[in-house]
């Protein structure tokens, strides 16, 4: 039985490995993506060729053809008219290595799983859970497209809704793998012994609706609103956050609006962070105290991360690091929401 039991523990170690390689190469995909947006670069493959698009132009004839197509659609006829080729290609980097990667994360995923499988290392509660993770990554290169084409009809730009639902689904996806590899080597009990399970819930569910605010921020460029910090143009309520009509259309749609919720949020996010801290910097359990440690280090930078994107008018390099620091603050809460159960 102690036999058994050192092999299924052994399995679900190198499974738990596998998931948060996984968790890497997403965790990149968002980096990317976010770079691939800063950028303008996510209109310049006008084609989605799940097969074939994996192989890049690769000479003059070839680039030419692809240039051509680009041409044909409202980003380069209302943008970037008179682009040239070798500026064409830059813009094409990023957004063929964006979808590059996600084509090697369906690798990464789909081939130890099938290998897992059919060597029958997965127990059966966890193999329902694996098929999800599947059948969402197949769903958001789905998803990525939808949100492509929005930005290849009249508007020279993609929906923000879709580009927010396509980064929410990525995220989506981090946290379900996360969550899966941290369960599978450090157990939690029904017994949270007083800890604050309910909080570090909903500081978890905050961190995911920053994100989503971050990606209307994104699609809205609403981030070049305001340079300043703490106050947005002079005040720190502004004027015009109910500048739309009918009003709710302004929570969604108005920049400005955004970019205030998302300051906002992020006020309310630290404030619980540091209330984390305060409940658990001195719980008896090591790994918790060093999880709440870790929470409210991360918060501070992610926070810091922001400002200095807003008052430097958004530099890509910054805006990337601010992108990442979210994921980052984000398994931060995973593991501390498992470690509040331990």
């Amino acid at each position: 039985m102690g036999t058994i039991t050192k092999a299924v523990d052994r399995d679900n170690r190198h499974i738990a490995l596998w998931l948060f390689i996984v968790c890497a190469f997403v965790f990149a995909m968002i980096v990317v993506g976010g770079v691939t947006r800063l950028t303008e670069s996510g209109l310049s493959m006008v084609n989605w060729q799940p097969v074939s698009g994996i192989i890049p132009p690769l000479n003059e004839a070839e680039w030419t053809a692809e240039f051509e197509a680009y041409k044909q659609y409202p980003e380069y006829q209302k943008i970037n008219m008179g682009m040239s080729i070798d500026e064409f290609k830059n813009i094409f980097f990023w957004e063929y290595s964006h979808r590059l990667l996600g084509r090697l994360i369906g690798l990464v995923f789909a081939v130890p799983f099938f290998i897992f499988l059919m060597r029958r290392k997965i127990k059966r509660a966890l193999k329902p859970h694996l098929w999800l993770m599947l059948i969402l990554g197949g769903s958001q290169g789905l998803l990525g497209w939808y949100m492509v084409k929005s930005g290849l009809v009249d508007r020279p730009d993609v929906s923000h809704y879709r580009l927010t639902a396509h980064l929410g689904l990525a995220v989506i996806i981090y946290i379900y793998m996360f969550r899966v590899a941290l369960g599978l080597i450090l157990p939690t009990s029904a017994s949270a012994k007083g800890r604050p399970v309910g909080l570090t819930h909903a500081y978890v569910n905050l961190l995911f609706l920053q994100i989503l605010l971050g990606g209307f921020v994104a699609g809205l460029n609403a981030g070049l609103v305001s340079d300043t910090w703490p106050l947005m143009l002079g005040q720190g309520i502004p004027d015009g956050l109910f500048y739309n009509d009918p009003w709710y259309m302004n929570m969604l749609d108005n920049p400005l609006t955004i970019h205030f919720e998302h300051r906002l949020m992020a006020y309310i996010v630290a404030i619980i962070a540091m209330g984390l801290w305060w409940e658990m910097h001195s719980d008896g359990n090591a790994t918790v105290r060093r999880a709440a440690y870790l929470v409210l280090l991360s918060v501070i930078v992610q926070i810091a991360l922001g400002v200095l994107t807003i008052v430097n008018m958004v530099p890509i390099q910054l805006a990337a690091a601010h992108q990442a620091g979210a994921v980052v603050a984000l398994s931060a809460g995973l593991y501390l929401l498992n470690r509040v159960k331990a």
